[in-house]
């Protein structure tokens, strides 16, 4: 199976889209939506360096992550770039709400693997949402350069997403994963419900 059609069959599968007014007002908040990408890709970046430190004995892990870490922060150099030639600055980061919540709902305790799907399931919806979310931004926003940009990532964070569902899929019985996806992927869609639509934050 090609990876385009590994990737089709799995996503996104989120319960709950995007609210529409956010890449409006997205487009119009550029230099704060690309300053806290850049923050974003920053996290995704040390999330799977955490993630080697902590697994270094399960060699496929490191070898499918450690290309990760490097396009991640690819990416981060990728918008610092568009935020300078825009003339914007970079400034301190922003609270991640979402994240914030989704951190929340990780499953304490439980054996080594048990821990590790939380985290790979966890990071497999970031990528995901990230990913739908870079969508909207390739289709709607004015910024022609933007759009190709962002059309860039989105496949890019296609691919992170299948990369973790596989490695948790790999490491734990499968059904098990299955079903506590399903259980993120409900708790993410509430989550989505109570989180502001703002104009400074990706997710």
């Amino acid at each position: 199976m090609s990876w385009e059609e590994s990737t089709k069959n799995k996503m996104l599968n989120l319960h709950l889209p995007t609210d529409p007014r956010w890449v409006d007002i997205a487009s119009m908040n550029l230099e704060d939506i690309l300053v806290d990408h850049a923050y974003c890709e920053q996290k995704a970046a040390s999330s799977c360096i955490s993630l080697i430190l902590r697994f270094p004995d399960l060699d496929e892990l490191v070898d499918v992550l450690t290309p990760v870490v490097a396009e991640e922060w690819a990416h981060f150099e990728r918008v610092m770039e568009q935020i300078r030639k825009r003339g914007y600055n970079f400034g301190f980061p922003r609270k991640d709400v979402y994240v914030v919540k989704l951190y929340e709902f990780v499953r304490k305790g439980g054996s080594r693997m048990d821990q590790l799907t939380e985290h790979l399931l966890m990071n497999a919806l970031i990528e995901a949402r990230s990913c739908e979310r870079f969508k909207l931004l390739w289709k709607n926003i004015p910024d022609q350069e933007l759009q190709q940009f962002y059309y860039e990532l989105m496949i890019s964070e296609a691919g992170h997403y299948v990369n973790f569902l596989d490695l948790a899929r790999k490491y734990q019985d499968p059904e098990k994963v299955n079903k506590r996806w399903q259980e993120w992927l409900t708790f993410e869609g509430e989550v989505l419900k109570g989180v502001e639509v703002r104009s400074d934050r990706m997710h």
